[in-house]
């Protein structure tokens, strides 16, 4: 995009509880549960925030991961919005490589058509698995991303035909359905193209902070108005542990912190319980790295969290805010995110 047509927009600072507080959710599978269970506790959790008054509940797409229940996001979208009745359900995202543009608009078409007003479609560039599992995936050579704006283009056009064509293949259902959708990255490409087609974008800050300030930089100073949108709306992800104290919180993080010392020694695995100690499972060089994979993270009591929050949104004048929480005991999860409902003053169903 060239310099000319960049777009300044200007909007007063947006504080913590002017900001939609969302959930996002990889149907974690802990260490000795299956993924039956993971899956029943993960609509467990939407109908709570459903009733706390979180903004939307999305699942990511991963694969080969024995730790991760929601490879199949779609159908697990469908269970949660038909166990649901008001909260959005949606991606974050579907890695539209590893997919028809067809199919996409169809599932999605299905799942509008079934829970009309309530489904969104992040939509990630990143294969989001390795080589071998690309290859389980039936995706071609050309299928590594680099395709993506043609892949996004067409599954909009199954979405919304352009005027006096006539298109031979077509959604149905999903032709004529106004179905979101939104950009996710972590770097500036879709930062960028999420500017130029005036759609919403979210950062995975919650993984892959470094880029973050940049990225949403570059998308409100590029941003053009569409139909979908008038003004840029950028969310993003935070990991978010909350218990009654800092020391409770800080232990139960430690799931997270082996979750993510695992990925940079290239294992995969389920979740593991709490530790008292990590200065026994990782080196210096370790937790610096996984420290800073997960600086956007808020860990604590709700006053420590809440002051962690204020930061994060006054560092970014986020639009939303997206909240992971990969903890060990579902209850305790639970109860980390009734905390957070509390703190950041999101409005309880009725």
């Amino acid at each position: 995009m060239s310099e000319p047509e960049q777009q300044q927009h200007t909007a007063r600072p947006k504080q913590l509880g002017d900001v939609p507080i969302s959930i996002l959710d990889l149907a974690s599978i802990t260490t000795g549960s299956t993924a039956a269970v993971s899956l029943r506790h993960t609509l467990d959790l939407a109908q709570h925030a459903e009733k706390w008054g979180y903004h939307r509940y999305w699942l990511a797409e991963h694969h080969n991961m024995p730790g991760v229940a929601s490879s199949a996001t779609s159908v697990v979208i469908g269970y949660v919005a038909g166990g649901t009745s008001t909260i959005r359900v949606g991606s974050g995202g579907i890695m539209l490589p590893n997919h028809a543009p067809l199919v996409i608009a169809e599932q999605f078409g299905t799942l509008e058509s079934l829970y009309p007003g309530r489904i969104d479609l992040g939509l990630g560039r990143a294969p989001g698995s390795d080589q071998l599992t690309a290859r389980a995936l039936r995706r071609g050579p050309g299928s590594d991303g680099q395709d993506f704006p043609d892949r996004l283009g067409e599954l909009r056009t199954y979405f919304n035909p352009i005027s006096g064509s006539s298109m031979r293949v077509r959604a149905i259902p999903g032709e004529g359905l106004h179905i979101p959708i939104w950009l996710l990255g972590s770097s500036g490409f879709s930062a960028q193209l999420a500017a130029q087609l005036g759609l919403p974008f979210a950062f995975a800050s919650h993984f892959a902070p470094d880029f973050l300030l940049q990225a949403l930089d570059l998308y409100r100073s590029y941003f053009r108005p569409s139909e979908e949108l008038a003004n840029p709306h950028a969310m993003i992800g935070v990991n978010v542990i909350c218990a009654d104290t800092d020391e409770e919180a800080e232990r139960l993080a430690t799931s997270a912190y082996q979750q993510f010392l695992n990925i940079i020694r290239g294992r995969t695995g389920q979740l593991q319980p709490p530790v008292d100690n990590m200065e026994e499972l990782w080196s210096i060089q370790e937790r610096a790295i996984v420290k800073g994979q997960l600086s956007f993270s808020a860990i604590g009591s709700p006053k420590t969290v809440r002051a962690q929050l204020e930061q994060f949104q006054q560092m970014t004048n986020a639009d939303e805010i997206i909240v992971a929480s990969a903890i060990y005991d579902h209850d305790a999860r639970l109860r980390s995110y009734e905390l957070l409902a509390d703190i950041t003053g999101i409005k309880p169903q009725a």
